[in-house]
């Protein structure tokens, strides 16, 4: 099971643009998707303020930022 974490925040399309891709992997399986609200933290508001939405692999700390498609999504989640 491939776990991911998608950094977001409440009101941006482009992390409803990134949450449609992932769910239609989902779909697919063998992969998890938990989203992480940035504005509840001060230190992730610094940290992806500026860069959401953001994909984490769980476990290996690589990321990938916006702007993204499918294609790449695949490539970087290793399907």
């Amino acid at each position: 099971m491939t776990r991911v974490r998608l950094y977001t925040t409440a009101g941006c399309h482009l992390c409803e643009q990134a949450a449609s891709l992932l769910a239609a992997m989902v779909a697919e399986g063998g992969i998890e998707v938990t989203e992480q609200e940035i504005a509840a933290s001060a230190t992730l508001l610094a940290r992806y303020g500026d860069r959401i939405p953001v994909v984490s692999l769980e476990g290996s700390g690589a990321e990938l930022g916006w702007p993204f498609d499918g294609e790449s999504l695949r490539r970087f989640l290793g399907r």
